[in-house]
């Protein structure tokens, strides 16, 4: 590997563990400084925002085909449709994510080969 892989591989990596660290230890330190109050008060208000607008900032970018033609188009809203249909049926997070994966796959794989 070269010297911009490896350089690539190391930002995302100490990305990955500033995301996860900083947040931990401020809230540690907020907690010890707010140890009269119960954890769930002491807690800032946006924090329990935080968790849902980054699913939707994850949704939003996953709607949107990276190749915008036809087929990406058909094929990811076969995939929504499909992770519906099984989410609604299930109520649970694996099988329909599995599922709209499957039926996006299997669109893209059967249209490239027409």
């Amino acid at each position: 590997m070269n010297d911009a892989l490896w350089l690539a591989v190391l930002a995302s990596a100490l990305g990955t563990l500033l995301m996860r660290l900083v947040p931990l230890l401020w809230m540690r330190r907020r907690l010890r400084k707010t140890a009269g109050r119960d954890g769930v008060e002491a807690m800032p208000q946006w924090l329990g925002i935080l968790g849902p607008l980054m699913v939707a900032a994850v949704l939003g970018v996953s709607l949107v085909p990276r190749e915008p033609d036809a087929l990406a188009w058909v094929a990811t809203a076969i995939g929504v449709i499909a992770t519906l249909l099984v989410w609604r049926r299930t109520r649970s997070l694996g099988w329909p994510v599995a599922a709209g994966v499957a039926a996006y796959g299997l669109v893209v794989v059967l249209g490239g080969l027409g």
